[in-house]
C-alpha cells in the first residue's frame, strides 16, 4: 500500500512538472500547523484544553497513588490478614487499577475526550482555512496548492510559494470586519490591497521597504540638523542680549557683580530697563564707591591676620606648659631618687 502512495506523488509531481513547463504553472502552498498557531481564537480554545488535560492528568495521579497506596497497606498487613481478607483486598486493587485504565482510556486515548476535542477544536479552523486557500487561489490564478503539514511528504519548498500568511490575514480580518465601521472596512480593504500587491511582487515589496527607511533617515538627518541650528540661534541670541546688557549698564554708570562673587558684601545693583533709562525722570541707582570695597577688604585681612596671630600666640603658650610640666616632672622624679638613696 504504502509503495502505491509513493508511486502515485511521483506520478503527480512528474505530471505536475510536466504540465508546469508546457503553460507555466503556478504552485503554492500552506503550512496549517504555523496557520493554526497564529489564529488567536484557535490558540485561546487550545489554551482552554489544556488546562482541561492538566486537570484529568492530576486525577489520574491522584487515582495511581490511591492504589499505590492500597498496594502498600496490603504488603504491610499480608501478616495479619485472613485469606479471605487478602483476596478481598487483591481485588479491590484489581478493581481501582482497571478503572484507572479505563479513565486513561476516556480521557487520553485513542478515541479519547482529547483527542476528540482537538478535532472539534481545529475543524471549524480549518474550514476557514481551505475556504481561504480556495478564494486565494482563484483571485491570483494558482493551478495547485498543497498543505506542507500533510502526510505529503515536500523535500524542498521555496518560502516564495508559501501563502499562510496570506490565509492567516484573510481568516483575521474575515472576523475583526463584522466590528469594524464603514471607515474602518475601507482602510481595511485598502490595506489589504497593498499587502496582496507586496505578495505579487515580493521584489517591488523589498525596494519600497529600502525607499521608506531611505526617507525615514533623511527626515531624521534634517530633524537634527534644524534643532542644531535652533540651539545656535538661542546661544547667539543669548550672548547679544548680555552683551547689550552690559553697555546699558556701563552708560547708566552700574556696575553688575560677577556671579560668583563671595566676598563682597555689598548689595547688588538693582537692573535697570532700557525704556526707564531712555526716560528723563527714570532714577538711576548711583554706582558704589571702589573705595569702600577696598576697605572692606582690608579690614577682612586684618581679622585674618589677627586671628592668626591669637592663634600663634595661643600655640606659643601651649608649648611653654607642657615643657614646663615635663621639667617639674623630672625635678620630681630626680628628688624622689635623692630620697631613696639617703634612706639607704
Amino acid at each position: 500500500m504504502r509503495k502505491q502512495v509513493v508511486l502515485l506523488i511521483f506520478i503527480m509531481t512528474i505530471s505536475i512538472v510536466t504540465y508546469s513547463q508546457s503553460r507555466g504553472v503556478k504552485i503554492g502552498y500552506i503550512d496549517m500547523e504555523y496557520i493554526l498557531q497564529n489564529v488567536p481564537d484557535y490558540m485561546e480554545a487550545k489554551s482552554q484544553l489544556e488546562q482541561k488535560a492538566q486537570k484529568w492528568k492530576q486525577e489520574i495521579e491522584a487515582k495511581k497513588n490511591e492504589v499505590t497506596k492500597l498496594k502498600e497497606s496490603l504488603k504491610t498487613e499480608k501478616v495479619l490478614l485472613t485469606k479471605e481478607l487478602i483476596e478481598e483486598r487483591e481485588e479491590e486493587i484489581v478493581f481501582q487499577e482497571t478503572e484507572l485504565f479505563d479513565y486513561q482510556q476516556k480521557r487520553f486515548g485513542p478515541n479519547g475526550d482529547l483527542i476528540l476535542q482537538k478535532a472539534v477544536l481545529s475543524q471549524p479552523i480549518q474550514d476557514q482555512v481551505f475556504t481561504a486557500a480556495q478564494d486565494i487561489a482563484e483571485a491570483k490564478k494558482y493551478d495547485f496548492i498543497f498543505d506542507k503539514s500533510s502526510d505529503l511528504t515536500m523535500l524542498f519548498a521555496a518560502k516564495r510559494f508559501d501563502i499562510s500568511d496570506q490565509v492567516v490575514r484573510v481568516i483575521t480580518r474575515a472576523t475583526k470586519r463584522n466590528q469594524l465601521s464603514k471607515k474602518q472596512l475601507k482602510l481595511e480593504e485598502e490595506k489589504e490591497a497593498r499587502e496582496n500587491l507586496e505578495d505579487e511582487n515580493p521584489a517591488a515589496a523589498d525596494r519600497k521597504k529600502v525607499l521608506d527607511d531611505k526617507k525615514a533617515a533623511r527626515e531624521q538627518l534634517i530633524a537634527e540638523r534644524k534643532a542644531a541650528i535652533e540651539e545656535k540661534k538661542k546661544a547667539v541670541e543669548e550672548n547679544r542680549k548680555q552683551l547689550l546688557a552690559e553697555k546699558a549698564a556701563k552708560k547708566n554708570g552700574v556696575i553688575v557683580p560677577e556671579k560668583n562673587e563671595t566676598e563682597s558684601t555689598l548689595t547688588n545693583a538693582p537692573e535697570t530697563n532700557n525704556s526707564e533709562t531712555n526716560n528723563s525722570d527714570a532714577k538711576v541707582t548711583p554706582a558704589p564707591d571702589n573705595s569702600a570695597v577696598i576697605n572692606a577688604k582690608q579690614k577682612l585681612a586684618e581679622i585674618r591676620a589677627k586671628d592668626l596671630e591669637e592663634r600663634k600666640k595661643a600655640l606659643e603658650e601651649k608649648k611653654k606648659k607642657i615643657l614646663a610640666d615635663r621639667e617639674a616632672a623630672k625635678k620630681e622624679k630626680e628628688a624622689s631618687k635623692e630620697t631613696e638613696n639617703i634612706k639607704n
